[in-house]
């Protein structure tokens, strides 16, 4: 599991979990590290699935306009829950203003009536996470809503660059769901530090009230700059790479992946094939690499991971995994996901097939637990 604290850092201790931690814990196992999954583009909407979910991240780098949030939510409506989560974002108020008249603004482009409404928000200074449901869905629906977060630094540059992270957790229609939207260390050598901030915020989340009878998330969906860069390569190869459509090569040089592969953070999450262009660094108002004398090597700085806590549980489709190449407000590209649940039934057997194989285990001395009943 590596080491679970930071040297050098103020970080308080915590007694060890299981249940609330978010990246140790494997749905499978065998398997060490993150799964990559292919996207399966046709989405029916509320036909195959009983919860589908729009999820956004972007570092906006101390700016926002209207158009480009407006722009990352988009007119498609073919979900019930919509999670945004933003990382050096202005201030809260101003955000939240425009997050709300961009969804309104684009249902009356869609032909429709407001169908969505914000069921929760946390924040810390520039780190954000907003959660979006339907307008019409009973109170019944959600029967937990719970907010935290977690900070791992202090502050940084004149907007005040948070780093840590910000969680909702959601009990919605019987699927809980645990939304993670994160801002981790920045610079290639601090690969480390950033393993340790993810061990330590996966830990801490709430962890306050914690309550050893409470039932596990179905589902963690964790978001946000990541700050994971490219290993091994330098700037120019890499952006002839990029601009020969061949990024795919460089994905064994993504630090994410190759920490995930070596079990020391987010054993057994899943993420989307990386098909699109690295999201980091761009020149602000353009999308072209960064110019300046840095000249940075390009990197998927911003992702979108989910995990699955027990798959006979519950059952997840990735329906895309994109960034938004036309938004240039921000040194960071958006990268948007579409993810689809469904709710894996337990079927009871008939009466009196239950009551026939009680029978048989009983006649062998009940050495076997009878695994048709309920």
């Amino acid at each position: 599991m590596g080491n679970l604290f930071c040297k050098g850092k103020n970080y308080s201790r915590w007694k060890r979990r299981p249940m609330m931690s978010f990246i140790h814990n494997q749905a499978s196992p065998t398997h060490i590290g993150i799964r990559t999954v292919e996207a399966e583009n046709v989405c029916n909407f509320s036909t195959h699935s009983d919860l589908c979910i729009s999820i956004a991240t972007w570092n906006m780098n101390g700016q926002v306009s209207f158009e480009e949030l407006a722009d990352m939510v988009g007119s498609n409506r073919e979900f019930e829950l919509l999670a945004v989560g933003l990382q050096e974002a202005p201030k809260e108020r101003k955000v939240a203003t425009l997050l709300k008249e961009a969804l309104h603004e684009n249902y009356l482009n869609y032909n429709s009536l407001d169908t969505h409404n914000m069921i929760g928000k946390v924040i810390m200074g520039s780190l954000q996470l907003y959660l979006f449901g339907p307008s019409n869905a009973k109170r019944s629906s959600i029967t937990e809503l719970k907010m935290d977060k977690q900070s791992i630094g202090g502050f940084g540059g004149i907007i005040g660059r948070k780093k840590g992270a910000v969680a909702i957790r959601i009990n919605y229609k019987g699927i809980r769901i645990v939304f993670i939207s994160c801002h981790l260390s920045a610079h290639a050598s601090k690969v480390e530090e950033r393993n340790c901030e993810c061990r330590h915020i996966s830990h801490s989340l709430f962890s306050k009230n914690w309550n050893p009878y409470s039932r596990p998330s179905h589902i963690t969906i964790w978001l946000g700059d990541l700050n994971y860069r490219l290993q091994g390569i330098d700037t120019y190869p890499a952006r002839n790479l990029i601009n020969n459509d061949l990024h795919q090569r460089l994905h064994g040089k993504d630090q994410l992946l190759q920490e995930a592969g070596r079990g020391q953070i987010f054993n057994g999450f899943c993420e989307g094939t990386l098909t699109f262009k690295p999201t980091y660094k761009y020149n602000k108002g353009s999308s072209n690499y960064d110019t300046s004398y840095k000249v940075r090597v390009p990197a998927w700085t911003d992702r979108i991971l989910f995990k699955i806590e027990d798959e006979s549980d519950i059952e997840a489709t990735l329906h895309s995994y994109e960034s938004m190449d036309e938004i240039n407000g921000s040194d960071h590209k958006p990268v948007k996901a579409h993810l689809c649940l469904r709710l894996i039934r337990q079927r009871r057997l008939p009466p009196i097939i239950e009551n026939s194989n009680s029978i048989i285990n009983s006649n062998n001395n009940n050495n076997n637990i009878n695994q048709l009943s309920s």
